[in-house]
């Protein structure tokens, strides 16, 4: 057999064995990609190097801390609500509360620290929770503070009830932290107050937190931006808090 004869067959062997090796790698990348197409990866993923998975469905929303107590029916936030802070901000803080209560008197400037570091990012909803069986000035002060919100200036008066709290909250006294809360149309106020207009808007803020689980004042719910929710009672210092934002941010 002549040089070339011998070279011709040594080129028609290394052919066929590279042409096996070419058939052996392309059976396994279709099997690759078949077996991808099962799994659901998204096809493309193949070609741009990173496999991407499709995300799973998403699991009911748990408690931040599971040995916080239960959270009940939350009442949806809605335009009669007193909201303080960015109204679509992510995480929302519901606070029950109740104006003769020491220990709301503590958390209230937690909560404006709270509102104002977290610009737009938080939004607080003050929700009336009276408890007038310790507390006999707390229901009027309540309504007091929603005729003040009739002239623009809930969260006014709402500030000053809290300052003046260990001045007392008479119903006498209320007329004069309306005019320092900036309520203008003194004898609207008065009219509005004496007359228990909003006693009925009072005792439903109070059902509402009573089926969410509030069982004592402050009693807060914090709903994040995934549906987490749960439920702080009492006067928790403003790091506590902070910790719980941050972990939904």
């Amino acid at each position: 057999m002549d040089n070339n004869a011998k070279f011709s067959m040594q080129l028609s062997v290394k052919q066929i064995f590279l042409a096996g090796v070419a058939v052996g790698v392309a059976a396994v990348a279709v099997l690759g990609f078949v077996l991808m197409l099962a799994k659901g990866v998204d096809a493309s993923s193949w070609f741009s190097g990173t496999a991407r998975v499709p995300a799973a469905p998403s699991a009911p929303a748990a408690p931040l801390d599971p040995g916080a107590p239960s959270v009940g029916v939350v009442t949806p936030v809605s335009d009669q609500d007193h909201v303080r802070g960015e109204k679509n901000a992510p995480v929302t803080i519901i606070e029950y509360s109740d104006f003769e209560c020491p220990f709301c008197s503590r958390f209230h400037p937690t909560m404006v620290q709270l509102i104002n570091e977290y610009k737009g990012k938080v939004k607080w909803v003050y929700r009336h929770f009276p408890l007038s069986s310790i507390h006999p000035n707390a229901q009027k002060a309540a309504e007091a503070a929603e005729c003040a919100g009739e002239q623009g200036r809930f969260w006014e008066m709402a500030d000053k009830l809290f300052e003046k709290q260990a001045l007392g909250l008479g119903p006498t006294q209320l007329p004069t932290y309306a005019q320092e809360a900036g309520v203008k149309d003194m004898k609207k106020f008065n009219d509005c107050l004496t007359s228990g207009k909003y006693a009925a808007r009072v005792a439903s803020d109070m059902a509402g937190g009573e089926a969410a689980g509030v069982t004592g004042t402050p009693g807060s719910i914090v709903l994040g931006p995934n549906g987490e929710q749960e439920l702080i009672p009492g006067a928790l210092p403003y790091e506590s808090v902070k910790q719980i934002v941050d972990s939904l941010l």
